[in-house]
């Protein structure tokens, strides 16, 4: 069998990659345990969460002997116990587990048993195994996709390979181990190599994927009938998807979802020839759209199926991608929404994990937990978990308004608001206090992952001088509330500076050199009618003023000052114009010697 050798050889070559847990996901992804090879190792399945609160899953070797594989139990808190070492003679390189109505534990090894081709086992939580079947070839070889009860209580799965023509197949067993086999695949118009698990549909029927074979040769979505009528859905033509791998899932809107391990129409691909993977969604007469093709910045490969959340958005992994600590990236794990929205929530970098090839599941906790296939403190692999918690990251923390007319409003300022966790943002309020108010919001209730939204605030000045407010987000981010401070200056319409000037000891006579006065327009309309006047023993030498002044500009005036006696000599700068606070003056003063 081709394919689950390259994967225990990507082992080799992933466990030297050496690499630091990225710091943007430290508070909310926890290793919970690193294989180390005698306690199993290369955990390829995801995990389960049993009736006792604990989970279960599988290692694809490692344990007693060595090889093999083991069934494991971790609590939540990390505690792991090795329930089962396989030895090969009752299996060997166990795959994905089920809980049963029954409580025990039901599985498949994708090789062992009497004839070396896999197995069907049942568990005990206590770790008692029983092997219900050893497929002989005939009746199927390699079943890597795992189990799936359905309403009748028996248990349908897939073969990889093996059955009439070689292809694969789809069978049936009861609980006490007798197999039926329903479909064998011709390797060409059905499909070919089937690798996950059935699922059985609100219709009552199941669907599933293989790998390659179909109308181009790049795998396919099938129905079939719990008699074995089996309906061709879609076939993938690379566009949309190459390598299904991974199974479907039913949405609470009734259509399917799925990933493909290659193909996508992504050009930004590192992996232009084989693809980086997509995600899709199927409606069940089989019309397929493609949600999102992967380029490898925001992972590739997504060998596992997806997870419909409590938030109703889904959730998965890539098996490489994104951070490249790890050759071609050491995988991620994502969101995307119904319409096709993608979210990496979390990197891998070896060190905490690589290659996740199981799905992930959401447990009663609310959080995400899952397994990598390589990786962690020993190269073996690891389980971890995701909290599932939103973080808000705003683009400014405070917001200046600078000068500002008395009883006008200021232009708009905006802050944008991201919710960068992992989680739903619950926004409760927002607020302003000074004399700024908020005068547009497009925050909602809440806010998706990885979406924004503005808030603009305007200031309007009542008084003259320096006022200072804030901008408040009230949410359930763990950082709440996040302040903006926000501040500005109310002014006069139209200010001339300085109010006053002093030219000091001049003699009589003689002329001094200019003082600059400024005259500013803070309105936002032109300042008209300025008419510029002296008094006293002081002239006007230069001036860039004309009758108008253009709104939000200045123009400035210089003075010199002539004393025609001796002693203190006082004067007036005004200026008159159609401003409201007409006129505005400047006192001048200086001493004829």
């Amino acid at each position: 069998m081709a394919n689950p050798d390259l994967m225990r050889d990507a082992c080799i070559i992933l466990v030297v990659c050496a690499a630091t847990a990225m710091a943007a996901s430290a508070q909310s992804f926890t290793t919970l345990h690193s294989f180390e090879s005698t306690d199993g190792a290369f955990p390829y399945a995801g995990l389960i969460q049993a009736t006792d609160g604990n989970f279960y899953g599988t290692t694809s070797g490692g344990g007693a002997y060595d090889y093999y594989g083991t069934v494991f139990k971790i609590a939540p808190v990390g505690t792991l116990t090795t329930l089962h070492s396989f030895n090969g003679t009752d299996g060997s390189l166990p795959l994905r587990l089920i809980q049963a109505t029954n409580g025990n534990f039901y599985g498949t090894t994708e090789e062992g048993g009497t004839y070396g081709f896999g197995t069907v086992f049942k568990i005990t939580p206590r770790g008692t195994l029983t092997t219900l079947h050893s497929f002989d070839s005939s009746d199927g070889k390699f079943p890597v996709g795992g189990l799936s009860q359905a309403t009748d209580g028996n248990f349908y799965g897939t073969t990889y390979e093996g059955g009439a023509s070689g292809y694969g197949t789809i069978f049936k067993i009861t609980p006490r181990g007798t197999l039926t086999t329903l479909h064998s695949f011709d390797g060409y118009h059905d499909g070919a190599l089937p690798w996950d698990r059935l699922i059985q549909a609100t219709d009552g029927n199941f669907y599933g994927t293989t790998q390659t074979g179909g109308t181009y040769d790049h795998g396919t979505i099938f129905e079939i009938t719990a008699g074995g009528t089996l309906t061709t859905l879609h076939s993938f033509d690379f566009v949309d998807g190459d390598q299904a791998h991974a199974g479907l899932i039913q949405s609470t809107d009734g259509n399917l979802y799925g990933t493909t391990y290659g193909g996508g129409a992504d050009p930004k691909c590192r992996r232009p020839l084989f693809g980086c993977g997509t995600v899709f969604s199927m409606t069940p007469e089989g019309v397929l759209a493609t949600l999102h093709s992967f380029d490898s910045t925001d992972g590739a490969n997504p060998s596992a199926g997806m997870i419909q959340a409590s938030n109703v958005n889904f959730y998965g992994t890539t098996t490489s991608g994104a951070g490249w600590r790890c050759k071609g990236g050491c995988g991620t794990v994502f969101q995307i929404t119904s319409g096709g929205t993608l979210t990496t929530l979390h990197s891998f970098s070896s060190a905490d994990g690589a290659a996740p090839w199981g799905e992930l599941i959401q447990a009663v906790d609310g959080n995400f937990y899952g397994t990598t296939a390589q990786g962690g403190a020993y190269g073996y692999g690891t389980i971890f978990r995701l909290i599932l918690a939103p973080e808000v990251r705003l683009s400014a923390t405070s917001l200046s308004f600078g000068n500002q007319t008395l009883d006008e409003t200021s232009v708009a300022k905006t802050v944008t608001l991201k919710n960068s966790g992992t989680a739903p943002l619950v926004v409760k309020r927002m607020s302003v206090d000074g004399t700024f108010t908020i005068s547009a919001n497009t925050c909602g209730a809440v806010l998706d992952v990885g979406e924004t939204c503005r808030v603009s605030v305007t200031f309007m000045p009542r008084v003259s001088g320096k006022v200072a407010g804030t901008l408040t987000f009230s949410d359930d981010a763990s950082n709440s509330p996040q302040v903006v401070l926000l501040w500005g200056t109310g002014v006069e319409p139209v200010t001339l500076m300085p109010p006053g000037a002093a030219y000091g000891l001049q003699v009589v006579g003689t002329t001094s050199t200019p003082k600059t006065f400024t005259l500013t327009n803070y309105q936002d309309v032109a300042l008209t009618g300025i008419t510029i006047s002296t008094s006293g023993d002081f002239a006007m030498s230069a001036s860039t003023c004309t009758s108008n002044l253009s709104a939000k500009s200045k123009c400035t005036i210089n003075l010199t000052f002539t004393p025609k006696a001796l002693g203190t000599r006082t004067g007036t700068l005004s200026v008159s114009d159609n401003a409201s606070n007409s006129s505005q003056t400047s006192n001048l003063r200086g001493t004829g010697k």
